[in-house]
């Protein structure tokens, strides 16, 4: 069962129904067992190792907290020994089965980062051990994170489990507006741009030079519609029934400098890392040249966190020198911007900078995307060939897409940039359509619901478990 089958789409309202009758005090048992089923019916198999995770996490807490008894001393020794052993467990269960030469266990990656936050938080005095197994369980479990995420924390999530809101129809609607922008995204843009990205990572060398620069920027659109989709999607989801999940994009192509990329985009990883692994590394805290190492650091395990190939790797690391070199020639683009009288809150220099981040981003993603280190740098090369006739003579549609798909993909990323530039100036559209008349809101829905259904991709080959980052 996955969010884009029909599966999905029947079992969510009765789910919902279900979950706005049964007593609040009781919810969370509802709620685990919609979870469980939801993971059993992707892979049974691999709900034995979710299990076991759970397991784990909830006595290592346990052990943790009661060896802790809030003596410092007990703490370093016995507490750290526990939480070394659960971290080894977890992380080595994490690689073996991600990998999939065992067996593989789809969300892994992600409901893994989850438990290994919570038991450090526990370690640290942070959070305090969940005793409820069930509660616990579901924290893991949470069906529409369990997949792709938002990774989220404990203490965020465990209180909500045992202190409900009251679901009512405004949250309903409001988690309804987000899952249709989520579907739009995934449904009518992703997976239609997937189609042309495809055909020029298969064989970039054959294909002209400015139809292979089209189809990395197709990537970043196509990465950020699918990933950003389905987190629209679990928000939304969580939303009906009753959960607040923190947000996981923040208009990440508005971003002036890769560092604010980084900060909105994959907002639960990025914020992940930075309070798992970059502080307790020391942070910028230890030294300019210890900085640097840290940030390297972090950026090498998301990439190695991506996936095991080289090509995750340097994706991982080019961010992390991005960062760097835009420490280390701060100062200069300072003087610079301040011996031109460059007006920095100008339209025209935060464009440019806008610009700039896009295109190291872009140039990033093709190592991301491509199969090989040598695929990439093909990409890479064939990306500077200028062929302007691609545009005249018909070859921009012979790589998948009609001339009417490629229209209705660019006016779905023009869309999209529209609804980023509001967002990134504080205009949030759900809020706009809610405060409209009934007749208005039910026109909007209605409207997005045929756009989905009329524009989505559905045809021949069509993969509904294919959201790219189940593969993470």
């Amino acid at each position: 069962m996955q969010f884009v089958s029909l599966a999905f789409l029947l079992l969510l309202p009765v789910a919902a129904l279900i979950n706005f009758i049964i007593p609040r005090k009781f919810r969370y048992i509802w709620l685990l067992a919609i979870s469980a089923a939801f993971y059993i019916s992707i892979d049974l198999k691999a709900s034995a190792v979710m299990a076991g995770t759970v397991v784990v996490t909830y006595f290592a807490a346990l052990l943790i907290e009661k060896v802790s008894g809030g003596a410092e001393e007990k703490r370093t020794k016995g507490a750290t020994a526990l939480l070394v052993l659960a971290v080894v467990v977890e992380v080595a269960a994490m690689l073996i089965f991600r990998s999939g030469k065992i067996m593989g266990a789809i969300g892994i990656s992600f409901y893994m980062l989850k438990s290994l936050g919570y038991i450090i938080d526990v370690y640290r005095g942070d959070e305090v051990a969940e005793h409820n197994f069930l509660k616990l369980a579901l924290f893991v479990s949470f069906f529409p994170q369990v997949i792709s995420g938002p990774i989220e924390r404990a203490g965020n999530m465990l209180p909500q489990f045992s202190y409900p809101v009251t679901v009512d129809f405004d949250r309903m609607r409001d988690g309804f507006l987000q899952m249709l922008w989520g579907y739009f995204l995934k449904l009518v843009i992703a997976d239609r741009i997937a189609i042309y990205v495809n055909s020029v990572f298969e064989a970039p060398d054959t294909i002209s030079g400015t139809l292979v620069a089209i189809g990395t920027v197709l990537y970043s659109f196509e990465i950020y519609c699918d990933f950003a989709g389905y987190s629209a999607i679990a928000i939304g989801c969580a939303r009906i029934l009753g959960i607040d999940v923190m947000k996981n994009f923040d208009s990440p192509y508005m971003a002036k400098s890769i560092a604010e990329f980084w900060r909105r985009w994959h907002i639960s990883l990025s914020t992940w890392l930075r309070d798992y692994v970059y502080i307790p590394l020391g942070g910028n805290r230890k030294g300019t040249v210890r900085k640097y190492l840290n940030v390297l650091i972090v950026f090498a395990v998301s990439g190695i966190w991506h996936g095991s190939a080289l090509t995750f790797l340097v994706w991982g690391l080019l961010h992390g020198v991005y960062q760097i070199i835009g420490f280390v020639t701060m100062p200069l683009r300072d003087k610079v911007v301040e011996a031109l009288k460059i007006d920095r809150s100008g339209l025209s220099h935060r464009t440019v900078k806008t610009i700039i981040t896009f295109l190291l981003v872009n140039l990033a993603w093709i190592f991301f995307r491509a199969e090989s280190l040598e695929k990439a740098f093909t990409v890479i090369k064939k990306s500077l060939e200028f062929t302007p006739w691609v545009f005249s003579d018909g070859s921009l549609f012979e790589l998948g897409l009609t001339q009417g798909s490629m229209n209705i993909a660019v006016l779905g990323i023009i869309l999209l940039i529209v609804m980023d530039i509001l967002a990134f100036n504080g205009v949030e559209i759900r809020d706009k359509i809610i405060r409209q008349s009934i007749w208005y809101r039910w026109i909007i829905m209605i409207a997005g619901i045929l756009a989905i259904l009329i524009f989505g991709v559905w045809g021949a080959g069509y993969n509904a478990a294919s959201f790219i980052y189940q593969q993470f």
